[in-house]
């Protein structure tokens, strides 16, 4: 054979090899990775190429499915009430993907779930019968809260303290995810983009803000738990006005005329009395009030719910007057409506938390179940002790103190106020907080609730938790009580 022709030959051979080999590895470990890829356009037809599984609260569905005209996506995503819901569904979107219940169970609402498929479509790779989601929302208790915040800029969490199930869960304001489930919703997803008061984000679980007063709970809790004081009726060492440790800075309190000088933690809370848990925090140190606060799920990077709620933070590394302030929840300590929620219900449930969710059980589209939630394992935070003499004087904050907008008849209601520094020198409007639960002795049902007003149009002058959150909680636990 010719010389040049055998090493023209040769050199085919290894072309048709090198195709071969590269045939090989795209089919053989690329093809998950390709058939994956966000650009794959093939996987937005097929996912919209049938009607979604839906997403259930109480036994009912919010979400859709509506048939299209025109091009290769047959059906798109629909909302019922959707700016109610907004703040648990997310959204589904045929241009802009999905977010948050639609976007974490994604595979199985559109079908494509492996435990959707029977042997069958194993082999053959048919797309199953999508399967849903089923919440632990309860209706009433979404309403009345998504019905209270009103115009307000803010969110609200209502848990089951005994079980850990997210009852509600409001940001507002909110969106309606139908406005941009289709292909040429461009106008109104820039609109959401644009708009400064930021409603596609959920300040429910991904806004982490200062919790003012309301982080007095944990203050008071590390008190009693280490040892620092024995009840919430023993008298604090507190003078008022309280000089921060190192420097010049008098931290006085809201209301001059309140019994704070060496008050008890129940009259501290009572009147939050900003002396008093300043001076707790310094005298414990960052180190046991981050333990304690750490126990009630601050620092927490992975808190699932099943969505990744933003990292609630006690800071470290700081000195003796950065201590102080962060015992009135200032400084750098930061926590989200679900966050202070928590709190609370562990307080309500003798001490120890449950497991926040909002996903009671996934099934496929028979209604056999994929799988449960179900309640978590509780982790003891506190004491019962600790837990019940909070309690106690969380109820002397309603019945007595800055709390009285939560009462609720027939109910045992206790609650903290807070009103949180926002901006340098506190140049803007602050943030209203209040944090509380309530019981019904009588049905035995309970329920823990946090709420934040950031911006409700009131004059600073105006701006509390008793005045502007703790109706809302009120209006929360009403409903969860009568569900």
């Amino acid at each position: 054979m010719n010389k040049t022709i055998r090493r023209a030959s040769v050199f085919c051979l290894l072309m048709v090899l090198a195709l071969l080999v590269r045939a090989t590895w795209v089919q053989g470990y690329q093809a998950k990775a390709l058939a994956d890829d966000e650009h794959n356009r093939r996987n937005t037809i097929a996912q919209y190429a049938h009607p979604l599984g839906d997403i259930i609260v109480a036994g009912s569905p919010v979400t859709g499915s509506k048939g299209t005209s025109g091009g290769d996506l047959r059906y798109k995503r629909t909302y019922t009430q959707g700016e109610l819901y907004a703040a648990v569904t997310g959204y589904s979107s045929q241009a802009y993907g999905a977010t948050q219940l639609e976007g974490i169970y994604s595979d199985v609402l559109d079908g494509t779930d492996d435990r959707l498929k029977n042997p069958a479509d194993l082999i053959t790779g048919e797309q199953a019968a999508p399967g849903n989601v089923l919440t632990t929302i309860d209706p009433g208790v979404q309403k009345a809260a998504y019905e209270a915040l009103g115009d307000d800029k803010g969110a609200a969490v209502a848990i089951d303290p005994k079980t850990g199930r997210i009852l509600g869960m409001v940001s507002t304001p909110s969106y309606d995810p139908s406005a941009i489930s289709g292909t040429n919703d461009g106008d109104a997803w820039k609109k959401l983009l644009d708009d400064q008061e930021k409603p596609l984000v959920n300040r429910a679980l991904r806004q982490p803000l200062a919790p003012g007063s309301t982080f007095k709970l944990v203050v008071a809790a590390a008190a009693l738990e280490n040892g620092l004081y024995g009840s919430v009726d023993e008298a604090t060492d507190s003078p008022d006005p309280y000089t921060l440790p190192g420097t010049r800075t008098v931290l006085r309190n809201e209301n001059a005329s309140a019994p704070c000088e060496n008050a008890t933690l129940r009259t501290a809370l009572q009147y939050s009395c900003n002396n008093v848990f300043a001076k707790v925090a310094a005298d414990l140190g960052q180190d046991k009030v981050k333990k304690m606060a750490d126990a009630f799920g601050f620092d927490t990077k992975k808190l699932d719910v099943p969505v990744r709620a933003a990292e609630s933070v006690y800071p470290t590394g700081m000195d003796k007057a950065q201590t102080a302030l962060t015992g009135i929840g200032q400084f750098e300590v930061t926590a989200t409506p679900l966050q202070m929620a928590m709190v609370t219900a562990a307080l309500a449930n003798g001490g120890e938390l449950a497991a926040p969710h909002m996903v009671s059980s996934v099934t496929d589209g028979d209604g056999s179940t994929l799988e449960e939630t179900g309640d978590g394992e509780n982790k003891r935070v506190v004491e019962e002790k600790t837990a019940e003499q909070l309690r106690s004087a969380m109820v002397t904050v309603v019945e007595e103190g800055t709390g009285t907008n939560a009462r609720l008849a027939g109910a045992e209601v206790g609650g903290k106020t807070g009103t949180a520094q926002n901006g340098v020198d506190n140049s803007n409007t602050p943030y209203a907080w209040f944090t509380s639960y309530a019981k019904d002795d009588s049905s035995g049902k309970e329920v823990a609730v946090a709420v934040i007003v950031e911006d409700s149009g009131s004059a600073r002058s105006e701006v509390s938790g008793n005045g502007l959150a703790a109706p809302i909680a009120q209006k929360m636990m009403k409903a969860a009580l009568e569900r």
